[in-house]
């Protein structure tokens, strides 16, 4: 301890981060990388499998209903028309009018983001052929290999040379393969949980989650799996999961994928760290859930969680919608629910031009057609009402949240389902557990009933926007003085973070939130220290170097054969000297 206390952050990185990988699994996108680095890969958290299904399914997912109810669409348009009012600009029945009128207050957008701006290009189909030195890099490896499907296509019919299809694409790739080719793309993880239902079972999903984060080690961490067992892993895991996704991602980690140890941190805590805070309010936006949870002195506060059904997809998806209502967007096919490509193209068009600012917001912008084989044709438009779709956090009826219903939670309780021989097993007694300790038979449940950090039944999503969750979660901490402190340090994480506008918004609303009878006059939003898409993953980093000899760590033969070892009923309770330790990762 005396050593940790003097050691030069930079140094102990060196030392401890090159032989550990941290693993932060979201909905949408996976960040993950060795500790040793400053930023880690973030990848779409997808594959795409090569089909012979007819008739052919491009998308394979829970979704059951895509299609906006006439009550959806009246709050939608109720909500529309409440922006409007609070942003100045006019209500959806007065644009007709003012079409052609140009004496309002305006501001003209150019890319201001520079952080997620990218090069105005179109995005290219996938190759999904074999490379020939594919097969011979991946021989050997179960879980990397391609499968041979012979093809001729009709520009090679006087050639002899015959090429295959990959037997699967993971990551951006996945995401620009073209409807006509014959593969089915596969999204695990949908709205924090996994993706389970009768069109794609729980074993479907493991097996993905596992090759996609073999692909990774293989191709990204250059990570062989007879090396593995020389590393440790961080799993970084949002909120939203339950007990039992935990227990079967700890699997993947410790079994599948042959790592030697792993322990596993919560998303916001880790996001707390990150910043170099012990007791703040984490506002976690991500693709498609957004969380909010309180920390206190490096322990997150578990009566506070909030989960939301929504994230910067529904952004991107409502930007598209306010664009065919001002009849700005060209007369092209996007759907990004079914092809993943346009989806891509939207988040690009949300991060560049969207913003939270009174008076219309507008833009010069090209945008891209994409029809099968066909090379992106494109489109120069004006898009309008570019700060309308992210007032969408604190009118979540403007996002539409329940286009994508959500997976059926059945399955949880369903024991004969999952991991059987694993699942409802006797356990010899370790001698180095006390009793209170022992887990005994049913070690699923049982285990994680005693796990001091994650519940064990499904979060409950809320219908409400983001100020009064924010709200409700600082609120439901009881003590005045935590209270005022938590409202003076609030921080936001997640990719929708970088949404300019959005700090003073949530400030100015969450104030105008709090009931008169609090004694709240202030509320702050810390300017983030670290990149907020990467907040989580930074502290998962930090938390995994400074904390990687304690109690917490499972190894993976315990894990196989023993269960898990509980460590301490309070992991952090040395979290001051952590937060200092954090603090200085991120001042140098």
């Amino acid at each position: 301890m005396d050593y940790l206390k003097t050691v030069v952050p930079s140094q102990l990185i060196a030392e401890r981060g090159a032989n550990i990988v941290v693993i932060n699994p979201g909905s949408a996108s996976i960040r993950i990388g060795l500790a040793s680095q400053d930023t880690p890969y973030n990848l779409p958290h997808c594959i795409a499998r090569y089909s012979t299904q007819q008739p052919k399914r491009n998308v394979q997912d829970q979704m059951l209903n895509s299609q906006i109810t006439t009550a959806q669409h009246m709050e939608r348009e109720h909500a529309y028309d409440i922006i409007a009012s609070l942003l100045k600009i006019p209500f959806l029945d007065e644009e007709a009018a003012n079409n052609n009128s140009f004496s309002r207050k305006m501001a003209r957008v150019d890319g201001y983001n520079l952080q997620t701006a990218k090069k105005d290009t179109p995005f290219a189909w996938a190759d999904v052929y074999e490379k020939s030195s594919e097969s011979f890099m991946n021989k050997g490896s179960p879980t990397t290999s391609y499968e041979k499907h012979e093809t001729v296509g009709p520009e090679e019919s006087s050639s002899s040379e015959q090429r295959n299809y990959q037997k699967y694409i993971c990551g951006e790739e996945a995401l620009r393969i073209s409807p006509s080719e014959p593969y089915c793309l596969h999204r695990p993880i949908r709205r924090g949980h996994f993706n389970v239902s009768q069109h794609y079972p729980v074993q479907q999903v493991y097996e993905d989650l596992c090759t996609i984060w073999d692909w990774i080690m293989m191709e990204k961490l250059h990570i062989a799996p007879w090396e593995r067992n020389l590393y440790s892993a961080i799993l970084v895991v949002p909120e939203t999961f339950d007990s039992r996704e935990i227990k079967e991602m700890l699997t993947i980690v410790l079994q599948d994928l042959r790592f030697g140890s792993a322990v596993v941190h919560q998303e916001g805590l880790a996001a707390a760290f990150g910043n170099g805070l012990s007791t703040t309010c984490i506002v976690n936006i991500g693709a498609q859930t957004t969380s909010v949870v309180c920390i206190e002195d490096g322990v997150a506060l578990p009566t506070t969680e909030k989960t939301l059904p929504f994230g910067g997809e529904d952004i991107s998806r409502c930007l598209l919608w306010t664009q065919r209502h001002h009849q700005t967007w060209p007369q092209v096919r996007t759907d990004m629910l079914t092809k993943p490509v346009d989806l891509l193209m939207l988040n690009e068009l949300k991060e560049m031009y969207c913003q939270i600012t009174e008076g219309e917001v507008v833009a010069a912008a090209v945008v891209y057609s994409y029809e099968d084989d066909a090379p992106a044709a494109s489109h120069k438009t004006r898009l309008t009402a570019l700060n309308v779709p992210p007032m969408g956090l604190f009118y979540p009826m403007l996002l539409v949240p329940d286009i994508y219903p959500p997976p059926p939670r059945t399955w949880f309780k369903d024991y004969e389902d999952m991991l059987e021989e694993t699942w409802n097993t006797d356990y010899a007694r370790r001698p180095d557990i006390p009793d209170p300790f022992y887990l005994g038979a049913n070690i699923g449940y049982s285990m994680w009933d005693s796990y001091p950090i994650f519940q064990t039944k499904p979060k409950k999503e809320e219908k409400i926007g983001l100020a009064e969750a924010i709200v409700n979660s600082i609120l439901s901490t009881g003590r005045i003085e935590l209270k005022r402190k938590l409202f003076c340090s609030i921080q936001l994480v997640g990719g929708v973070a970088l949404t300019r506008g959005l700090i003073p918004a949530v400030e100015e609303r969450v104030l105008h939130t709090i009931p008169s009878h609090e004694a709240i006059d202030t509320v702050e939003v810390l300017q983030p220290r670290a990149n907020p898409t990467f907040a989580a993953w930074k502290g998962g980093m930090i938390l995994g170097v400074l904390d990687v000899t304690r109690d917490a760590w499972i190894h993976r033969v315990d894990w196989i054969n023993s269960g898990i070892h509980i460590g301490s009923g309070r992991k952090y309770k040395d979290s001051y000297y952590l937060q200092a330790q954090a603090t200085a990762y991120i001042n140098p």
